[in-house]
């Protein structure tokens, strides 16, 4: 299926599995490509290729990404009849179906940005404790913990006018700054660690600018209008690709749960810590309404900024000693959020400050599920009914 032409200098294609441009002029390409990549000047084709399903589901031809790029390359130019020594290949195993194009223009500048994207498996943070070690031509696993390697978000970026060597480097890195700004706005958390995201662990790109224009552009960082576009385009079409695969978007991540699982805190063992400061009646009743409670705005926001306080104390910006006091304060908004009542701020606080939570790694979890139960309890305290009108009226007894 032919999805657009653009500029006059680029055609984009959809054909089952396959996403690919085929330049109608000459581009420079950079991409990550492991069989014909770095700065090339000899390509006709950039493509993206699904090879399987992101879960459950390995084949023999996704395992060739790795282990024999060029044998990868060569299966799926045969299967679509592209040339193989024209062609640089993006891997994936997200839906082309689901990729999202933006196009971004001033004055005579255009940009295109393809992407697909999935990182519900693999999304991890820049310096995360790695799975590999690549030794005299193979991987050598390094991590005891078992990873999936299904996740990717693959960027095909496109420009109208020719680029110096070094703005297709610096391109690349504007690129991966809009990357990682989408998931820090989608709250993406690291599967590898308790940092926030800012990529997958196999994220691929591929840049192709056309060549012999009137205009040779230098500068593709934010200060560029080039870098702009560059930016705008990446960071709106991962956002779009990322709620068409995996349903995620800033509503679907209004959730406590979606701030503190990358802490290790899972919503069961979140259940019996919160169970475990209420009465078996109470108990019971939150957790029927327990997703009311995990997505009310207020809630939430208390539980972000307790988060935060988390990152900083990891940081170091905010120092541990202040932990005791963090903790209680911030605490104590969750609490209030929970129940309403703000004018029992102080008193809430006390009530934690009281339990001298010690500051390990397991403070948090214990912390956010007493202040939970704290508001909990006393969102539905009985009021004082007159006598008198349960003797009218029985039914209110």
């Amino acid at each position: 299926m032919h999805l657009g032409t653009y500029y006059g200098g680029m055609e984009l294609h959809r054909d089952e599995k396959i996403i690919y441009a085929r330049f109608l002029a000459p581009h420079r390409v950079i991409s990550t490509c492991s069989a014909a990549g770095g700065l090339r000047e000899d390509l006709d084709y950039l493509y993206n290729h699904q090879s399987c399903e992101p879960t459950g589901h390995e084949r023999a031809i996704h395992r060739l990404i790795s282990r024999d790029p060029n044998s990868y390359r060569q299966l799926i130019c045969e299967q679509y009849s592209l040339p193989k020594e024209g062609c640089a290949t993006l891997g994936t195993a997200a839906n082309m179906r689901n990729a999202a194009i933006r196009k971004e223009s001033f004055r005579d500048l255009t940009v295109v940005a393809v992407c697909t994207g999935g990182v519900e498996t693999n999304a991890g943070r820049a310096g995360d404790p790695a799975t590999v070690y690549e030794w005299n031509g193979a991987y050598e696993r390094v991590a005891e913990k078992e990873t999936s390697m299904h996740g990717t978000i693959n960027t095909m970026l496109f420009v109208n006018q020719e680029m110096t060597a070094g703005a297709m480097v610096r391109a690349v890195m504007t690129a991966t700054e809009a990357k990682t700004a989408a998931l820090q706005e989608l709250v993406v958390g690291s599967r590898y660690s308790s940092g926030l995201a800012t990529g997958t662990g196999t994220d691929q790109i591929g840049i192709a600018a056309q060549r012999n224009t009137a205009t040779v552009l230098s500068g593709a960082g934010k200060h560029c209008v080039l870098g702009e576009l560059i930016g705008r385009t990446v960071h709106d079409a991962i956002k779009e690709t990322l709620m068409l695969q995996n349903g995620l978007t800033a509503e679907s991540q209004r959730s406590i749960m979606r701030y503190v699982d990358r802490l290790g805190i899972e919503r069961e063992s979140l259940l019996e810590n919160i169970a475990g400061h209420l009465l078996e009646e109470q108990a019971a009743l939150l957790r029927k309404n327990f997703i009311v409670v995990e997505r009310d705005p207020l809630v939430v926001a208390a539980v972000a900024a307790l988060v935060h306080v988390n990152d900083n104390i990891t940081w170091g910006i905010l120092p541990a000693g202040c932990l005791p006091e963090l903790l209680a304060t911030y605490g104590a908004q969750v609490a209030a959020a929970v129940s309403g009542d703000y004018a029992r701020f102080s008193e809430y606080r006390l009530a934690l400050a009281g339990e001298g939570y010690p500051a390990s790694s397991e403070w948090f979890a214990r912390m956010l599920g007493h202040s939970i139960a704290l508001g909990f309890s006393e969102k539905w305290r009985e009021p004082r009914i007159n006598k008198n009108l349960l003797k009218q009226d029985p039914g209110l007894g």
